[in-house]
């Protein structure tokens, strides 16, 4: 079921709301269950099979938070406790998710013939597992308390806004909101709002520019790219603010959902394309993820109070991880791997620390060559696209259809500028007390509400392009 849908926001969305509010009025305990149903049929409606995945991995992890609870002091039992959650998280996730790749792999290069398992990819199985895992831990550690009612632990990994395309909802950050949130019209307000804005933002700015992106991205055929270098770049722009508004769209209407039930979640996206260097790209670009390698994985390994070469290894394993986490392809981990030579450049030599004129200019283009690979089928498709980028193999510099796509898009390009950069927060700091403002403020709320419902209804084109991960 995707938030942007006539069942979700005139079915799903108001029943649930009644129902926790209305009938539900004073128990806490049993606003939870009835979420945790809730969020299992929302989970059901688009994956009626693996829905029992889930609830699996729900008992699974409930079970070692339990055991990790009781023996914490017991090394030994500590450590097979660990190597146990690890196992079957990644072993699940690695089947359902690369098992087929990986088999693949295997007879290209070793020119065997393993029959290919042909395995359905689970929705958001990768959300899901690292929250289940981040439960474990976090008990662990003692930064929330073990849950000894299952469907606590149920409700925190199958919390249906931020189920499907994250933001990745660390344990320590709601253990206390599971059993003693407040809701109050001020919190269910702004999150009705950031709904609202999250729902424009991946309408009318992300899906407009899927379209451009994708006739762009079409143009390789036959091993050549059959369009010009101008298209090749107003392709490469139009994805670059597709998968911004595409998924920080979805991480504000999860957001401001979990927001409108008393929970609060931490930001996941703050405008990373105004970022001066590639560092702090990702200082501020899909934070859950970042913050779920750095505390799980990176820390761990040392993080950088270590050797250079350690240091080295440690951004090496962080950013592999990385790419191999957003899907079985080589083009993802060929852009994690990217990201890894980059960062590991701009941290030996200091440049992450500083910020120069020609900051800004860098790290974007960068961010979108790393877009392209990302996009891209196949490395060799990433490859032709980026040579005619630059001109390499590219129909001439500009073409016609460059032109006709800024006539037909240009107002969502100017939406997508002027979005990607914190200008309404400023404006709306700066008059916040101005009730002229407010006023102003609340009506292009509805107005973005409407138009986006009308978009909805007439079937546009409305691909969510993290589900995939």
């Amino acid at each position: 079921m995707l938030f942007p849908s006539e069942v979700f926001l005139f079915v799903f969305l108001p029943v649930v709301l009644v129902v926790y509010y209305a009938l539900l009025r004073k128990t806490k305990a049993a606003k939870n269950v009835f979420l945790l149903i809730a969020s299992l049929f929302f989970y059901a409606w688009g994956e009626p099979v693996y829905v029992f995945l889930m609830m699996g991995c729900i008992v699974f992890n409930w079970l070692m938070g339990m055991l990790v609870d009781r023996f914490r002091d017991r090394k030994p039992v500590r450590a097979l406790l660990f190597a146990a959650l690890v196992c079957v998280n990644i072993g699940v996730l690695g089947w359902y998710k690369y098992s087929e790749f990986t088999v693949l792999q295997i007879n290209r290069f070793l020119g065997t013939d393993i029959p290919v398992p042909v395995v359905a990819l689970p929705i958001g199985i990768s959300f899901f597992t690292f929250q289940a895992m981040s439960y474990v831990i976090d008990v662990y550690r003692k930064r929330g308390k073990v849950q000894k009612n299952p469907l606590n632990v149920g409700l925190y990994i199958s919390f249906f806004p931020q189920l499907i395309a994250g933001p990745i909802v660390r344990y320590e950050t709601i253990a206390e909101q599971i059993e003693h949130r407040v809701e109050n019209f001020k919190d269910f307000s702004a999150g009705a709002t950031r709904f609202c804005i999250g729902l424009g933002k991946k309408v009318l700015i992300a899906n407009n520019m899927a379209t451009v992106a994708d006739n762009a991205f079409d143009l390789i055929i036959n091993g050549e790219f059959q369009g010009s270098a101008g298209m090749a770049w107003l392709g490469a722009i139009a994805y670059t603010f597709q998968i911004f508004f595409d998924f920080s769209g979805y991480s504000d209407m999860a957001i401001g959902l979990g927001q409108m039930f008393g929970f609060h979640f931490e930001e996941n996206f703050r405008y990373p394309y105004i970022a001066k260097t590639v560092s702090e790209f990702w200082r501020r670009w899909h934070i859950s993820m970042q913050t779920w390698f750095r505390d799980y994985v990176y820390f761990p390994l040392g993080g950088s109070r270590v050797s250079v070469p350690r240091h080295v290894f440690n951004l090496f394993v962080v950013w592999l991880l990385t790419g191999i986490w957003h899907g079985a392809n080589w083009t993802f981990i060929a852009w994690g791997l990217m990201y890894f030579a980059i960062l590991t450049f701009e941290k030996l030599t200091g440049l992450s620390k500083k910020e120069y004129w020609w900051g800004h200019i860098y790290t974007m283009l960068l961010v979108v060559i790393g877009w392209v690979i990302f996009r891209s089928s196949g490395m060799g498709n990433a490859f032709l696209y980026i040579k005619a980028m630059f001109g390499i193999g590219a129909k001439g510099l500009i073409d016609r259809s460059v032109w006709e796509y800024i006539a037909q898009n240009w107002l969502y390009f100017a939406f997508a500028v002027i979005g990607s950069a914190p200008l309404l927060p400023w404006i709306d700091a700066k008059l916040c007390d101005n009730r002229v403002w407010q006023a102003v403020y609340a009506a292009g709320v509805v107005i973005c509400l409407v138009v986006s419902v009308s978009f909805i209804s007439n079937n546009a084109y409305n691909p969510f392009i993290y589900f995939n991960f």
